[in-house]
């Protein structure tokens, strides 16, 4: 997760060379599949850049119809589904 200093905007990333489809679903887009769709670089990373306002929020990917923690937020917190969910803020 990147996110920069004084900007609204912030940038998530994931490494998923093999998958087709990924989306960045969370409480800031009431976890909305289709909402923010990532977009592939020829790396194999998913970019999704999305516009939050200052707060704290949890994420998730969902890659080709599975959810995937980011590998790069250790701020996580427990879920109402037994797992762990990752923390922006």
């Amino acid at each position: 997760m990147v996110r920069t200093c004084g900007s609204k905007t912030a940038e998530f990333k994931l490494y998923a060379p093999k998958a087709k489809k990924v989306s960045l679903v969370g409480t800031f887009n009431n976890w909305n599949t289709k909402g923010l769709l990532g977009k592939k670089d020829s790396k194999g990373n998913w970019i999704v850049k999305a516009s939050l306002k200052p707060g704290r929020y949890e994420y998730k990917f969902l890659v080709d119809g599975s959810w995937w923690n980011d590998p790069s937020c250790s701020n996580v917190v427990a879920n109402a589904f037994g797992s762990q969910t990752a923390l922006w803020k």
